[in-house]
């Protein structure tokens, strides 16, 4: 994953977001148990996790992921009722079948993620407090298949407990 940071400027319609790009999958080799999140029955984390595998991350999991950047292929999970950085609240499959070039995956992104931010939240981005960001697929994560877009809301004042959906100000 790859994660480069783009701000929101205050006074246009511009949207910022933070984005993440999936490293591929052949450089972690198989995954190990160690790598996957613990969940309940209804999926959710229940143990923190220092290196989810990237690529086992689901909507509903919260993470501390403020200082990732660059290319990622773990992520810090917790449970939601824990402090944490952000949830992914979204998921988008991409569907062509050559890679479009990174800035394209970009644009794309932030176009599925935008709609599903209002709806999580329950108010207009550009009205709301929080910010997103997302996790995205790179050339090489591409050639092995992955094609998914994962959406994530945080809070730009710090950690959050518990789920931001439907949390307006």
């Amino acid at each position: 994953m790859t994660h480069s940071t783009r701000w929101r400027p205050i006074a246009t319609l511009a949207i910022g977001a933070a984005v993440v790009a999936l490293s591929a999958c052949t450089a972690l080799g198989p995954i190990v148990p160690d790598d996957e999140p613990v969940r309940d029955d209804d999926g959710r984390i229940i143990e923190p996790n220092e290196q989810t595998d990237a690529f086992a991350l689901q909507v509903g999991d919260c993470l501390d992921d403020a200082s990732a950047t660059g290319e990622v292929q773990t992520v810090p999970t917790v449970p939601c009722d824990e402090p944490h950085d952000s949830e992914i609240y979204s998921s988008h499959q991409l569907g062509q079948s050559a890679y479009p070039g990174e800035e394209v995956v970009v644009d794309k992104a932030e176009a599925l993620c935008l709609p599903a931010f209002e709806q999580f939240v329950g108010e207009p981005y550009l009205e709301s407090r929080f910010d997103f960001s997302f996790y995205y697929p790179t050339d090489e994560s591409w050639a092995n298949g992955d094609r998914e877009v994962l959406c994530v809301i945080y809070d730009p004042d710090g950690p959050v407990t518990g789920s931001l959906e439907g949390v307006t100000d």
